[in-house]
């Protein structure tokens, strides 16, 4: 997902309980006495490793790879009513079911291709997202065509600058953007998608006040 708001809101319980009973609170958003000393915002499960370590070592870095954009894209058009927490635990069966995430193959995916990945139960098995995924692979491509890269399109936009804000979940970036690529034919790309996928790639950083990270 992205962002830590809109995660808070989304019915994780379970989390929040799991910080009271192990003495990991929060104060203000971001959480406090973390094991190793640090503290990070307040979306970071402190259960999940592959969690914290997506906090610590991706999310907010500025991506100018468009193999990697284009892998965040599909991975966040997934998490669109879901948790991003369960999209990164199942980040490496996508890899594979996606073929690595490769543009080129991924593009030429046919009606076979989408049967087997609808019975692919280590995936969210979502029959519109798959169509998306495939779709958005096809504009992704014809936009890197127009633009160079999908990254100087995606840049472009801010001129190359990193947004820093926090406590949102879309904005008059992301609702821009949103807009431009819907007009294209993208697939679940709406502005909190959009939005999440910016902070995703660091476009924008939303790392929270008093995270070892913010400002960084």
């Amino acid at each position: 997902m992205g962002y830590g708001d809109a995660w808070l809101a989304g019915g994780v319980g379970h989390v929040a309980q799991a910080l009271v009973t192990t003495g990991i609170l929060k104060k203000g958003n971001v959480l406090m006495e973390w094991p190793d000393g640090k503290q990070r915002c307040c979306w970071a499960n402190p259960a999940n490793p592959r969690y914290v370590a997506y906090h610590d070592d991706e999310w907010g870095v500025p991506v100018h790879d468009d193999d990697r954009l284009f892998e965040m894209l599909v991975l966040e058009c997934f998490q669109a009513g879901l948790s991003w927490e369960c999209i990164l635990n199942k980040r490496e069966a996508f890899r594979r079911a996606f073929d690595g995430f490769d543009l080129d193959a991924v593009c030429a995916y046919g009606q076979q291709k989408v049967e087997a990945l609808l019975q692919d139960a280590s995936i969210v098995r979502n029959r519109l997202k798959v169509g998306a995924a495939i779709t958005n692979a096809r504009i992704f491509r014809s936009m890197q065509e127009e633009h160079g890269s999908f990254a100087a399109f995606l840049w472009g936009w801010t001129d190359g600058k990193v947004v820093r804000e926090t406590g949102l979940a879309t904005s008059p970036l992301s609702d821009a953007v949103s807009a431009d690529l819907k007009r294209r034919g993208m697939k679940f790309v709406g502005s909190t998608v959009v939005y999440a996928y910016l902070q995703a790639v660091g476009v924008i950083d939303s790392h929270e006040e008093g995270c070892f990270l913010h400002g960084k």
